[in-house]
């Protein structure tokens, strides 16, 4: 890729973008939301605008995990890193459980105070990693669990797990119902 006028990857650029946008999108949410609005249920979920709020940051949150897993893994034979993902494709449903009654738990937790802060401190370590990534590395790819979630694909590039969160973001983001549309 040739870089922009600033010097940076223009993909890497887009990533940085999406980021931003989340950041200032979440802070603006929780602080123009009132109680009833993060209690009230969101659209197409089973979770209040508040847990789905938390969801979309959790989706930051699983991405600063699997990075470290995606430098090793893209490192091992493919038929290891197959044999990985099928084994995490047959664990959806626990996986399914853990990730819905996570959300609603830890937005217990990370509410509306805590949550913005820490979007802010993942995506800080997120982008962190991104700036140290170079083509061949944003390149490499490993298999995915791709029935864990509707933006995994069977293979991903480490681009696209660092694409990833916003992409998650955005398409929960949409379901929110809050009383005046935030976005």
């Amino acid at each position: 890729m040739t870089p922009h006028r600033n010097g940076m990857d223009p993909a890497k650029e887009s990533i940085l973008a999406g980021y931003s946008r989340d950041r200032h999108d979440l802070e603006r949410w929780l602080k123009d939301a009132d109680a009833a609005d993060l209690r009230r249920r969101s659209d197409g979920t089973r979770w209040t605008n508040e847990e789905l709020l938390f969801h979309m940051v959790f989706g930051y949150m699983v991405v600063r995990a699997l990075l470290p897993m995606v430098h090793v893994i893209s490192r091992l034979p493919v038929p290891a890193g197959q044999a990985f993902a099928a084994l995490l494709n047959a664990g959806t449903r626990p996986f399914d459980f853990v990730n819905y009654w996570g959300s609603r738990g830890a937005a217990m937790i990370y509410n509306r105070q805590r949550m913005g802060r820490k979007l802010e401190k993942t995506i800080t370590a997120i982008t962190r990693r991104l700036h140290r990534e170079d083509a061949r590395s944003l390149a490499r790819t490993m298999p995915f669990p791709d029935r864990w979630d509707p933006f995994f694909a069977p293979t991903m590039s480490l681009k696209d797990v660092y694409a990833y969160p916003a992409r998650h973001f955005d398409f929960h983001a949409r379901q929110l119902s809050f009383r005046q549309p935030l976005r």
